[in-house]
């Protein structure tokens, strides 16, 4: 390459390093010595080109020449100003994108519902310094919520050491932080505190707010259900309860030995995997709770017996004996089912928006009844299904393949049923409603973290006691994986890749057009 196609290129780098060094100053990364060192090396290119190209210069009075080196200028003009235009726009019109595997950055369902049903504004006032790690993350999160609802959610940000009021007013220490969320004006207004909240906490803390009083869910224990408390080195149930005191739910256990009825204040009931019968008693108190408008959540487990068989067949459900089994859709052993399988109900329509797969180890089977055992009135529905290629398998102990008179082909694992019961005599809501699983041990603690099965259960919850709202995808646990950079680093990463690199783009394109011009 001649030493006059290579000043050409230095000179068409040079007029845009110089022309481009206020929008570096001003726009990209702000600095002073970066802006001025692209002047600098811009105007010692132009002085090389000047040099080299003395009588192309000395020409430029000639009307073709003059032309060119007016379009030349023009066109390096124009091409920055549709760059600075561009990145001002961008600037200003931010479009994000959650590429995330995870969708880290994007609000949940159950997020977007609650913000759109807040009846009053609610706002958060973070008490946190600016120099704290957590600041950008919660600010960020604060921004989606904001973003999604600004009439509904706002949010502030104070540094308690430079308002020691509010941090005795909220009983902090030197170094603690707090998050306050309010319903309403006034200092009157309900409020909550929480530390440091991730979504699924800040989502819940505006769901307990908007709530006008939380339903009381009872376990049932006395025939070896699941506790609610797990035993020392036991299984229990201790992360579903905290789940339901977010949500704005009331557990508590209820042996109903020496009862007559279930308590007149119960939301919901629910039988977590039993393993000894029922009494006479107890299932006639049962019977009576959803003859008056009951809600019933059923958890079985196989290899059990409970004594409800009756009972649920008077709802159209009869489980079916021995455990279902899958050769195809299953985790690596058979009778650890994965479905995504659905019915037409409302519990699972979010799962399968979002293409979940459901998990059940061990799970029973049920056969819906339609007509005979069932009360007059009952409705019921599948909920979730087994593949078309299960069967019952009778003796999971020794035979892993289906049998002759083993019922085969798409089971049904979950099923709900309902019954209108405006007429009963002591009615207790509109409508009964029972939800059956055929799997129990998908609500203990090591498995509760399943993000499929955990929103099954859930929705269950929000169908059964008639809050629609509930029935939807809660935040997952998110592994979130960050890069943290400083604000140096940022000033970097901006420079490079909204000034350098287009620049250098362009550039190139504009010495390839001049080399050519000028053939």
């Amino acid at each position: 390459m001649r030493a006059t196609h290579v000043t050409r290129v230095l000179g068409a780098f040079g007029l845009l390093l110089l022309l481009s060094s206020p929008f570096t100053l001003l726009l990209t990364s702000g600095s002073v010595a970066l802006a001025g060192s692209k002047a600098v090396l811009g105007a010692a290119m132009l002085a090389a080109y000047v040099v080299t190209h003395r009588r192309e210069l000395g020409r430029a009075g000639t009307r073709r020449t003059g032309r060119f080196l007016a379009s030349s200028v023009l066109t390096t003009l124009g091409v920055l100003g549709v760059l600075v235009a561009l990145n001002v726009l961008a600037f200003r019109k931010n479009q994000r994108w959650d590429l995330t595997r995870e969708r880290i950055f994007s609000l949940s369902p159950q997020t977007v519902q609650t913000l759109a049903g807040l009846k009053e504004k609610a706002h958060a006032l973070a008490l946190i310094p600016p120099t704290h790690p957590s600041y950008g993350e919660l600010e960020e999160l604060f921004r989606r919520y904001h973003e999604a609802a600004p009439e509904a959610f706002d949010y502030a940000f104070v540094d308690p050491r430079r308002e020691p009021s509010l941090a005795a007013k909220y009983q902090l220490k030197d170094g603690q932080t707090l998050v306050v969320i309010s319903r309403g004006e006034g200092d009157a207004a309900p409020h909550t505190t929480l530390p440091l909240p991730a979504e699924q906490e800040l989502t819940n803390a505006l769901l307990q707010l908007s709530a006008t009083g939380a339903q009381k869910v009872y376990f049932l224990e006395g025939h070896g259900e699941w506790p609610l408390e797990p035993p020392p080195g036991g299984d229990g149930l201790s992360e579903l309860r905290r789940q339901l005191q977010r949500e704005g739910y009331r557990p508590e256990p209820l042996n109903l030995l020496g009862r007559k009825e279930v308590p007149r204040d119960a939301g919901l009931v629910i039988i977590a995997g039993a393993k000894q019968d029922y009494t006479v008693p107890e299932v006639a108190a049962l019977r009576t709770y959803l003859g008056e408008g009951g809600r019933l959540l059923y958890f079985t487990d196989a290899n059990t017996e409970d004594g409800l068989g009756l009972f649920l067949a008077d709802y159209g459900v009869q489980v079916d004996e021995g455990v279902a089994a899958d050769p195809r859709f299953n985790s690596g052993n058979p009778f650890v089912l994965v479905s995504n399988f659905y019915g037409k109900h409302a519990i699972t329509r979010p799962l399968q928006e979002r293409g979940f797969n459901v998990q059940l180890p061990t799970a029973r089977s049920f056969t819906l009844i339609r007509e005979g055992f069932l009360l007059p009135g009952v409705t019921v529905e599948p909920v979730l299904f087994s593949s078309p290629y299960a069967w019952v398998e009778s003796r999971p102990l020794e035979d892993t393949t289906p049998s002759s008179g083993e019922k085969m082909g798409q089971l049904t694992l979950v099923a709900a049923a309902s019954r209108d019961t405006r007429a009963a005599e002591h009615k207790r809501f509109d409508e009964a409603r029972l939800v059956a699983v055929g799997e129990s041990e998908l609500l203990l603690d090591p498995n509760w973290r399943y993000e499929a099965n955990r929103n099954l259960v859930m929705n269950a919850l929000g169908w059964a006691s008639h809050q629609v709202e509930k029935i939807t995808l809660r935040p997952p646990d998110r592994e979130t994986s960050t890069l943290e950079l400083s604000e140096d680093q940022m000033r970097t990463l901006r420079f490079v890749s909204t000034d350098l690199f287009p620049l250098s783009l362009l550039g190139v394109g504009l010495a390839v057009w001049l080399s050519r011009r000028n053939r």
